[in-house]
């Protein structure tokens, strides 16, 4: 699969560890699920740039599943953050306040909810928000909320971030960009108990986000997988 996939890597760099411009992420060690989505989403006109719809229309949905599959099984380390804009203590302060409470009054959850305690991502759908340069954070935020990004109706992530001023939008993607990574990088293989978004967000390409959780075995079974813009997974 290594050699299948070097249009891939030829971008997200070797072994999928991202690129060196900050628009392509890092696929390696991302959950299957996610990866599978986001190729889908590429192929079905849910994301938009040319040179990914074009590598990914040829090729079968099942196809598609092996190569998600394969880059979520990299266990690979990560590079220390190194963003250094200019930005106030307190626009961070206000981001890591967003990031890891949310805001009851907008009906934001926190981004910890559905991403993990660890920020790494949830299995087997749910990316982590660590490990990822400034640009591309920025950049899929204002895809997200121009809609030139969009997923599985009902689409979360575009209402959330519909949610949030610009101002606290770069705050979010600020504080997460300097984060150090845990010492364990990998998906949580769950959510917390309880419904991780409020009554009225409903995530299409991650259900279980919006089911409450009791234990383990409440959980919907694992299924394939999902990339990113301007590379993105």
């Amino acid at each position: 699969m290594a050699e299948r996939t070097r249009a891939c890597t030829a971008c997200h760099g070797d072994q999928g560890r991202a690129g060196p411009d900050g628009y392509y992420p890092r696929l390696a060690g991302k959950p299957a699920g996610y990866l599978h989505n986001q190729l889908r989403n590429f192929a079905q006109g849910r994301r938009h740039y040319e040179l990914m719809a074009r590598l990914v229309d040829p090729l079968s949905d099942a196809y598609l599943g092996e190569m998600a599959q394969y880059f979520a099984d990299l266990k690979l380390p990560y590079p220390a953050p190194t963003t250094n804009n200019t930005i106030t203590a307190d626009r961070l302060a206000r981001g890591q306040q967003l990031v890891t409470q949310g805001d009851a009054a907008r009906g934001l959850p926190a981004c910890t909810q559905c991403h993990g305690v660890r920020l790494t991502g949830v299995q087997p759908n749910v990316p982590g928000l660590l490990g990822l340069p400034l640009d591309y954070l920025n950049a899929q935020l204002g895809a997200w909320q121009t809609g030139q990004r969009r997923a599985h109706a009902p689409d979360c992530m575009a209402e959330v971030v519909k949610r949030i001023p610009a101002p606290d939008l770069i705050a979010v993607s600020s504080w997460l960009a300097r984060q150090p990574l845990p010492a364990d990088t990998r998906p949580a293989e769950r959510v917390p108990p309880g419904p991780a978004l409020p009554g009225d967000l409903r995530c299409g390409s991650a259900p279980e986000l919006s089911t409450p959780l009791a234990a383990p075995s409440a959980l919907p079974p694992q299924h394939a997988a999902k990339p990113a813009q301007k590379g993105q997974p």
